[in-house]
């Protein structure tokens, strides 16, 4: 192996406060990095770095890690254009639309449901995401969510398991029989494939006592819970979540102060999705709420191609900063590092000796510009694993 130094970093994001200016970021001024193999052997001064194999000058611009997207729906076909065009014009986003996505995703061949996840990955890539969780879901058979799953873990190794989306179409008549059937045989043919195991918490989709007898039922096969929490109306997701210790509670819209409490107080991270909120017109999460509560917070696409169909962490970066409370900081620690705890992960979402080599060189001095210039490609280059990918 060799080694590698990135030097003359003008603003370096490590997320380890006992490193540089000693604020969560652990920004390191006029910085460099050095990579061996596929991890981070040394960060600090630029006039201090080892001696290397190769250097790569920074020129003045910033370091972040890797972006670690928490939350996505990937393997899918079709899309929902004429849904999003309704929306636009007024009319209100429910749960049902995952419908029309289940029907164009049952009609695919594996090789074009893998294919599309390939595409929308090397997009996220292009962005600075290198890590990503996503899940099944858009399949909802025994069968389905099973290859659904198998495809899903050709791209990456957090992979969850998400057979109760909505209630089946095959089963809307009989929704007990439904989660009867996520509890039994399909949860025996996919826990093999996945580390995780969702379920949309919601009304139009599963009540609290449902939810609460699937992820128990997925916890007892070795699948960690996490969950769709409290997006479209207050319920009670996030409670649930907490009490399960759900590794996180996703979309956290609409929230009690004792959901605030249990989220500040417990170990469940609390996984905001702008883009969802983007692209419904629905009321932005308060992060501020969250965060001056003490609640681990983390930033996601939830790039789906009914109500989030966005790959681009930065945009979420942006939306945050402007539409959530967040100041620049919090962003980016939320897009790494909370991304990290989101999928309890501590080998990622840092830049500091020991983590993998995932770093984002940005063309930019500082990572505020991700929400200074929204909508600017920002990302000169991508390192995932100590290998150089864009």
């Amino acid at each position: 192996m060799t080694t590698t130094a990135v030097t003359h970093i003008a603003s370096l994001v490590t997320n380890d406060p006992s490193l540089g200016n000693g604020t969560p970021l652990g920004l390191i001024q006029d910085a460099a990095v050095v990579i061996d193999g596929d991890r981070i052997v040394w960060t600090g001064e630029s006039s201090k770095a080892p001696a290397t194999d190769n250097v790569l000058d920074a020129a003045g611009r910033a370091v972040v890690p890797g972006f670690v997207d928490s939350h996505s729906h990937l393997v899918f076909a079709g899309d929902r254009t004429q849904e999003f065009n309704a929306r636009m014009s007024g009319q209100p986003y429910r749960a049902g639309g995952i419908r029309t996505t289940v029907a164009a995703t049952r009609a695919a061949s594996d090789e074009e449901l893998s294919a599309n996840v390939a595409r929308y990955l090397a997009e996220a890539l292009c962005q600075g995401t290198t890590t990503f969780e996503t899940k099944s879901g858009y399949g909802l058979t025994v069968e389905d969510e099973a290859r659904a799953l198998r495809v899903a873990g050709r791209h990456t190794d957090e992979v969850t398991y998400l057979g109760a989306h909505i209630v089946s179409p095959d089963y809307a008549d009989d929704p007990a029989g439904y989660v009867d059937l996520v509890t039994g045989p399909m949860l025996e043919a996919c826990a093999p494939h996945a580390r995780w195991i969702d379920v949309f918490c919601e009304q139009g989709a599963f009540d609290g006592d449902q939810a609460r007898a699937i992820l128990t039922a997925g916890r007892a096969k070795g699948l960690h819970p996490r969950i769709h929490a409290n997006q479209l109306s207050y319920g009670p997701g996030v409670q649930l979540a907490v009490e399960l210790d759900a590794a996180s509670a996703d979309h956290c819209t609409h929230l009690t102060d004792a959901d605030v409490d249990a989220l500040g107080q417990g170990d469940t991270v609390a996984t905001l999705l702008p883009g969802a909120e983007f692209s419904t017109r629905a009321t932005w999460p308060d992060a501020r709420r969250l965060l001056d509560a003490g609640a681990t917070v983390a930033l996601s696409t939830d790039c789906n191609p009914g109500s989030s169909f966005t790959s681009s962490m930065p945009f979420c970066i942006a939306l945050a900063v402007r539409d959530m409370g967040m100041t620049p900081d919090e962003a980016i620690w939320s897009a790494t590092a909370g991304g990290a705890a989101a999928l309890r992960r501590t080998d990622i979402g840092r830049i500091t000796p020991g983590a993998r080599a995932d770093l984002v060189l940005l063309d930019a001095p500082s990572h505020v510009h991700l929400a200074y210039r929204p909508g600017v490609p920002l990302v000169g280059a991508v390192w995932r694993s100590g290998q150089r990918v864009v």
